[in-house]
Parts: C-alpha cells; structure tokens; sequence
C-alpha cells in the first residue's frame, strides 16, 4: 500500500510536515524554525531538500527569513482555518530586556529585543494573545 506521500518530491513532504507544526501551533507565530542542520538530521535528508522545503513555505508566506538571524513562522489567518468571525493583529515593537528575559537569552537587563504580539479575536472577544521575542543584531 503506498504511503500518503508516495511520489511526492522529498522537500515537499518536509514543507508539509513544517506547514502542520505552523498551522497547529507547535511552531508559533514569530518563532524561530529548527535550524538547516538540525532538519537535516531529523528527516535525514541533504542541506539542499531542506532549503527547497523552506523555500516553497517562503513562497506560501508560512515563513520568513532574516538574513543572519533564521527563518521565522509567520501568522496567515486563512492558512490558520481561523472561524470566519476571527481576526487576528500582530505587532511588533523594540523592547529593553526584563531580568527575567535577560535571564533566559543570557544577556544583560536592557538588552534590545524585538517582541512580537499576535492577537486573536474571535467575534470581538479576545481569544488568545501570543508574543514572541528574539534578539536584535546592531548591524555595524
């Protein structure tokens, strides 16, 4: 019996298996995605398939990727299979770290990060808030 995916292109597959752990929430919005090598390993497949895979979730707009710092999961409502009556607003601002987030990047309180706070409405109601931080790179 053949498997769901038979014949289907290896990076395709991954970029499936990835759009299922965005959509679900395993992997939030903001987050940052396992790195290049960390998914070679885990699907054991060549560096080249898991950025074709990246790639076609770039193209769908599931990702994003910053030049030096990743590839990050981006929030689509109608990717989501949000009710019709949702709505979601992201945000993001620079913020100086917290003793407890500095604690957790290992970092120094003050320290720039960039927070991301994605809000969900569901008629009106708020139903959930997620925010996300990562570290700012000064470029110099």
């Amino acid at each position: 019996m053949p498997t769901p995916h038979h014949g289907q292109p290896l990076f395709r597959v991954i970029a499936e298996e990835l759009r299922e752990r965005i959509e679900s929430g395993v992997i939030p919005p903001g987050a940052l995605l396992p790195a290049e090598s960390a998914l070679t390993a885990e699907f054991r497949v060549a560096r080249g398939t898991v950025r074709q895979a990246i790639a076609a979730l770039r193209e769908t707009g599931l990702v994003t990727t910053e030049h030096g710092r990743g590839t990050y999961a981006t929030l689509r409502q109608h990717e989501r299979g949000l009710d019709e009556g949702s709505e979601t607003e992201t945000q993001q601002r620079q913020v100086a770290a917290d003793a407890e987030l500095a604690a957790l990047f290992a970092v120094e309180v003050g320290t720039a990060l960039m927070e991301q706070q994605s809000l969900t409405r569901t008629n009106g109601a708020v139903g959930t808030v997620v925010r996300t931080y990562r570290l700012l790179q000064i470029e110099r």
